[in-house]
């Protein structure tokens, strides 16, 4: 039988491959196939230009400025979207009230709303993190609610015979556990999502830097190698705040899941 170690040595043993081979790829098809830097940058041109990137300190401010707009708008999603989403899912009459405007708005691209984000905040950090709130909010409401809604009655009326029966004490205890895997997903996939629009926001002129407008903006001069650099850049800080979101809700949220992956 195979230790935990030696799995977790093959694991990533197959990701390494796999990244190598894509690499491998890359550069024969836009060194031999291709043949143009500007149609497709090749991979020595890209780590290249992401030397030149750090060097000049740029990626540092850039980073930092759109991780500060995605906080800024996840930040309101939650405060906004997740009690809104328990108010839908616990009680029927603000359901109710509700679900017609949520249903209106949740079809608007959240790109839509860039005009208004520009006229309301000019180009300032809260107008890039109120695109990527546009883009979270629904996410989070819908599977929030469903969450909520999806609470085996069972569990409570057990507690109310065993003495839980106001409202905060169901939600605190009852509700917010069984609801808290439909949440975490609402979140993650929110996240994704918020993410991308923050980089349309600063690519379309909501924010004067960060990774998106600085992508832009490489754009314009034609440097591909660079615009590459920052789209790669843009995925692995993706991938990472997806990972340590991930573990955090594995590790404290969620450790009764076991789950059933092999």
């Amino acid at each position: 039988m195979k230790t935990n170690f030696i799995k977790t040595i093959e694991e990533k043993g197959i990701e390494a491959l796999s990244l190598l081979l894509a690499v491998a790829i890359w550069q024969l098809v836009a060194d031999r196939i291709v043949q143009n830097r500007l149609l497709l940058p090749s991979f020595y041109d890209v780590v290249v230009s992401f030397s030149v990137v750090v060097k000049s300190g740029l990626i540092y401010t850039d980073t930092l400025t759109s991780l500060l707009h995605f906080a800024t708008g996840i930040a309101a999603a939650f405060l906004i979207g997740i009690p809104l989403g328990i108010a839908m899912g616990w009680f029927k009459a603000i359901n109710t009230a509700i679900d017609p405007i949520i249903e209106i708005l949740r079809p608007i691209p959240p790109l839509a709303w860039i005009p208004f984000a520009i006229v309301w905040f000019g180009l300032t950090q809260q107008a890039a993190g109120f695109i990527v709130f546009a883009g979270m909010i629904f996410p989070i409401i819908i599977n929030t609610y469903t969450g909520f809604k999806n609470v085996p009655r069972v569990y409570v009326e057990a507690a109310k015979v065993l003495g839980c029966t106001r409202n905060i004490d169901l939600i605190r205890y009852i509700a917010v556990p069984s609801a808290m895997p439909s949440i975490a997903a609402g979140i993650r996939i929110a996240m994704g999502v918020g993410w991308m629009c923050l980089v349309a926001a600063e690519m379309f002129g909501v924010s004067a830097s960060g990774l998106g407008y600085r992508l832009w903006h490489n754009y314009y001069l034609h440097r591909m190698d660079f615009v590459l650099v920052y789209m790669l850049v843009l995925g692995f800080i993706g991938l990472l705040i997806d990972r340590f979101f991930r573990h955090y809700v594995d590790s404290r949220l969620l450790r009764w899941s076991s789950g059933t992956v092999i």
